[in-house]
């Protein structure tokens, strides 16, 4: 999420000085919330993981987030969607859904219809080369209200139709049924710089920065050097004011984006004062009762991650994968300019997962295949023919090729067809049983990635230690970064207190009827 809020910031800091700091807050006086028995509180807290979190607890550094778990279930190991990038982690927690139904294929990807790059905010420089305009329509309008597939519904949507409230605070995905218009600015509308006023679909409650807030206090956590609003201490105090004021409807979801930052610059292990601060919010929000027991006993509390991250290394000229460079000899799109008729190929990198989109009706998959298998970097390397999947690997013989409804069956009631070498995608398989290892859910997560939008593309992976850099695109040596579907990218933890039940399988994509069954609301 890192990157999406840098590019919000950039143009909110644009937009602010122009319009300047002056705007209305929201009434929530004119709410008119119906209190609920069991309201659901939701926390995702990017990039939480777990040994970074028992580390914190075991130091007396993370007391809230210790207390949430003594009081009630501890998941370490809940599987993330694919690519790991928060726009389609959200997609799939919102929905219920893996991508091939949310049709939110990734941060980064080629729109096959409008031969474009839809970029929601990988980094500053990318988004200058694909366009500002493009950037703002995609990120504010385009990912909740087209790109997020209309065939599915969101929770916000789902409990409306139920009858039943909910509140959404600077969740990148929100979609819901209630109308509102976001004003925008009418001198950077008339450069074409990005729209006057975006009219979109939101919950009864929505907060996102600095552009939809209800506490006054958040007047001093929205300047343009708190990233407008996108930080936990806003996200705490609008969280705080809504309880505060008696207005907590039957879901909220309260996002906190600062750790991952955090978790990007120092690596997936050294960002303890990082948890340290985000648990000082959680205890601020929870002093907002008489007693954190009581706060225990208003409402469902669920505190969770969306995704991991592996470290990268500090040598650039190991570390980075350029796809140009392996790919220099066919014709590559540039970034800066429309898509060609001689282009063979286009990129669009999400830091250690990458799309790499065959245009060229000549050329074939196989032969782009078998340069990239040579790189010993790279970790999996997918593509579909026809209703298969195939997969191949670096430093292994032969292929792996499956696709949905055979014989073998895993732990989450899918069945499969399997032909090939099982060790590519460290799958275990005994008595038509299949087991996962350093890929969780591979099959599914695959399978729906390379069936998310339109076009003819090739998945390919980094190994731990590794990332995909391109042009503008975000790096980060001796950091961490997310996107691959290995286990460390893939596995985050959840806190769960004020009920006894748990989802069907621990998969952020089985959440979403666990929340309607929480609320008593279930099909």
């Amino acid at each position: 999420m890192l990157y999406i809020l840098i590019i919000i910031v950039i143009l909110l800091v644009i937009f602010f000085l122009i319009r300047g700091l002056k705007h209305e807050n929201q009434s929530l006086t004119q709410k008119n919330i119906t209190q609920t028995e069991n309201p659901v509180i939701l926390l995702i807290i990017d990039s939480l993981m777990d040994k970074p979190l028992q580390k914190a607890i075991k130091e007396g550094r993370a007391p809230a987030l210790k207390y949430l778990i003594e009081h009630g279930h501890y998941y370490p190991n809940l599987i993330s969607s694919y690519p790991t990038m928060s726009v389609t982690i959200d997609s799939s927690l919102l929905t219920g859904t893996y991508s091939d139904k949310h049709r939110v294929p990734g941060l980064v990807w080629y729109d096959e219809k409008e031969k474009r790059i839809v970029n929601y905010g990988s980094a500053k420089e990318e988004v200058f080369k694909v366009g500002i305009k493009n950037v703002v329509e995609d990120n504010f309008y385009h990912l909740n209200h087209s790109h997020l597939s209309r065939d599915v519904k969101t929770i916000h949507e789902k409990l409306a139709e139920k009858g039943l409230q909910s509140a959404s605070i600077n969740a990148l995905v929100y979609r819901g049924n209630e109308k509102m218009t976001l004003k925008l600015s009418k001198l950077l509308a008339k450069f074409d710089v990005m729209p006057e006023k975006l009219n979109i679909d939101t919950p009864l409650l929505f907060s996102y920065g600095a552009l939809a807030q209800f506490s006054p206090k958040n007047n001093q956590n929205n300047q343009v050097w708190k990233k407008v609003g996108f930080n936990d201490k806003f996200t705490a105090q609008e969280l705080i004011y809504i309880i505060q004021n008696g207005k907590l409807p039957a879901f909220t979801i309260a996002y906190f984006p600062d750790l991952d930052q955090e978790v990007h610059k120092h690596g997936p292990t050294d960002h303890i004062d990082a948890i340290e601060k985000i648990d000082k919010q959680l205890q601020e929000v929870l002093n907002t009762y008489e007693s954190w027991d009581k706060a225990l006993q208003s409402a469902v509390w669920i505190a969770m991650g969306d995704s991991g991250q592996a470290k990268v290394g500090k040598d650039k000229s190991k570390s980075f994968i350029h796809l140009n460079k392996i790919l220099d000899h066919y014709q590559i799109h540039k970034i800066t300019e429309p898509v060609k008729q001689e282009d063979q190929i286009v990129l669009a990198y999400n830091e250690r997962m990458a799309f790499i989109y065959n245009v060229d009706q000549k050329l074939t998959n196989e032969e782009i295949v078998q340069k990239l298998k040579k790189d010993d970097r790279m970790n999996l390397i997918a593509w579909k023919s026809e209703t298969n999947v195939n997969v191949v690997a670096n430093g292994q013989q032969g292929n792996l090729t499956f696709r949905p409804n055979g014989d073998f069956k895993d732990a989450y009631g899918q069945s499969w067809f399997l032909t090939g070498e099982h060790s590519i995608l460290d799958l275990t398989v005994n008595n038509s049983h299949i087991e996962y290892g350093n890929y969780p859910d591979a099959l599914a997560r695959l399978h729906t990635a390379l069936n998310s939008h339109s076009g003819n593309y090739i998945i390919v992976d980094a190994k731990p230690g590794f990332e995909f850099a391109g042009d503008g695109t975000p790096i980060h040596p001796g950091g961490a970064a997310h996107g691959s579907i290995h286990k460390q990218d893939s596995l985050i933890p959840m806190i769960v207190t004020g009920t006894e039940t748990k989802p069907k399988h621990l998969r952020i994509v089985d959440l979403y009827p666990w929340f309607l069954q929480l609320m008593n609301k279930g099909d």
